[in-house]
């Protein structure tokens, strides 16, 4: 297997497909139907050869596996593609669900398919390419072309202010990484490369420009999970969206954020990263407390989802700068589940607002009499993004606290209370959508989960599930990266500490 370019095909197949649809002529029903079945056959191989990958990938190791390495721009500027224990759960959770947003878009999406399905499978080529990529260039290529796909898709396709949320997107993640390109234009003149192996290494740069560093990439990493106070681009965009496109925002454009300061944050820049820690740990609890009272009073279904991510990433962030195995892995793992739960959720608001056309909660109420097996998937789903033990939810949350406990206890105390508020705004959710009496003619007429949509959440339920009871083949990926991180981070500042005890 090792001979073979699979990160390049994982990466580059959606672009295969999208050329075969960008090709398709003829009737535009026929179209159409063509551009769903291509766009489905393709994301599902890419997923069974990302399956592949995970399945070579050797846990005992952190070295980055399947490298691929060619010469690109020149200068030491190359294609440089590879994963470790970190970055291949995310191409994962990628792969893993761009089918069910080709799925769920199938009914949902009846103008320009052609083009929409186009505009997905360049995005996962993209989302892809950002995990695998190896080189400093090639990372912010893509980190900043998969703004252009989504940028279009909720311009398009999205609701009535789609224009504005499209625009607020493009612009708050556009503009902190402006500073993202000056740091990397400076790390290159200092350090002589953009290979991300080589600048993982301590000592490369100066305590004073690991500073400045560092909140360059903070700019950008913070506006894409995002952090409070540079939030705000984010309900806005939800609400607009497509139901697909609300998907994969929530499960994998937010984690490049997290995951941006899990590869060059910690390892690159550590003593500013430590430095920074009580700064990024009292935003983090301002974020999970914040958003989760304004989840509380929100009455648009996909809003109150869209400030509830933005508490769970605080949670990611907390974790992160915990500095300890813990919360690490805690954060890490809580980005995956909260990829499959909070994905879920947006599927599930999309399977009312087929039917109904409106995401306003004071419209529904008593679907539990008509819709039942709606009600249970919802309420499972819902139950998981509160954090019930037995779900994916749980797990990850439970180990950014442990973790944040031994670096904080106070910050610690303050995020739990996270955990109540998240049960007070996703259970009043779910009381007024799903219980009550069904006294509405037009909801009286709503039909329970169809089979296609069946097909959609059966996969989900087993992941959300699996996670929970049974998490370990997800630790045992990462843990061999997580330690070779924490032991760079503490060699660093070992190092750091004995040059200040000397210059004194």
């Amino acid at each position: 297997m090792s001979s073979m370019p699979l990160l390049s095909i994982v990466t580059f197949l959606p672009l295969v497909g999208a050329a075969f649809i960008f090709l398709a002529r003829g009737p535009e029903e026929i179209v159409a139907r063509n551009a769903r079945s291509v766009a489905l056959w393709t994301t599902t191989i890419t997923f069974l050869v990302s399956l592949l990958i995970w399945l070579n990938f050797d846990n005992s190791t952190a070295t980055f596996q399947f490298v691929e390495k060619g010469e690109w721009i020149g200068a030491g500027i190359n294609y440089h593609m590879g994963v470790d224990g970190i970055s291949m759960l995310f191409v994962i959770l990628t792969t893993f669900l761009m089918p069910f947003c080709i799925l769920a878009s199938w009914e949902a999406i009846e103008h320009r398919v052609k083009e929409y399905m186009i505009a997905f499978l360049v995005m996962e080529t993209l989302m892809v390419g950002v995990f695998c990529a190896l080189d400093l260039v090639l990372f912010y290529l893509l980190f900043e072309a998969g703004l252009i796909p989504m940028f279009l898709i909720i311009g398009i396709w999205g609701g009535k202010r789609r224009i504005y949320a499209s625009f607020k997107f493009f612009l708050y993640t556009l503009l902190g990484s402006v500073l993202l390109l000056l740091a990397l234009l400076y790390m290159y003149f200092t350090a002589g490369t953009t290979d991300i192996p080589s600048l993982m290494k301590t000592g490369l740069f100066s305590a004073q420009a690991q500073t400045w560093l560092w909140l360059a990439f903070f700019a950008s990493f913070a506006v894409k999970m995002p952090m409070w106070p540079v939030h705000t681009w984010l309900p806005d965009a939800h609400v607009e969206a497509p139901t697909a496109g609300s998907v994969i925002l929530a499960a994998v454009l937010l984690k490049m954020g997290g995951y941006g300061f899990l590869r060059f944050s910690l390892p690159m820049f550590p003593i500013a990263s430590e430095y920074f820690a009580p700064f990024v740990f009292a935003l983090s609890v301002i974020a999970i407390v914040y958003a989760s009272i304004v989840a509380l009073v929100q009455e648009d279904m996909k809003k109150l989802i869209a400030y509830s991510s933005v508490a769970h990433m605080g949670f990611v962030t907390m974790g992160i700068f915990a500095l300890n195995t813990q919360g690490i892995e805690g954060a890490i793992f809580q980005m995956l589940s909260h990829g499959i739960i909070s994905g879920a959720l947006f599927l599930c608001v999309g399977v009312v607002y087929d039917r109904l056309h409106t995401r306003e909660i004071a419209r529904y109420g008593g679907l539990a009499n008509n819709m039942p097996k709606y009600a249970v998937i919802f309420m499972l789903f819902t139950m998981a993004n509160v954090g019930l033990p037995g779900t994916g939810g749980f797990v990850g949350e439970l180990l950014t606290l442990v973790g944040a406990f031994q670096a904080n206890t106070w910050v610690a105390l303050i995020a739990t209370s996270g955990v109540i508020f998240a049960a007070a705004y996703a259970l009043y959710l779910y009381r007024r959508v799903v219980f009550g009496e069904l006294t509405k003619a037009d909801l009286k007429a709503m039909t329970d989960l169809s089979p296609r949509e069946i097909a959609i959440f059966a996969p989900l339920v087993i992941m959300t599930l699996w996670m929970g009871i049974y998490p370990a083949p997800f630790f045992d990926v990462m843990a061999a990266s997580v330690k070779h991180l924490l032991d760079q981070h503490q060699t660093a500042m070992a190092a750091a500490k004995a040059m200040a005890t000397a210059a004194r």
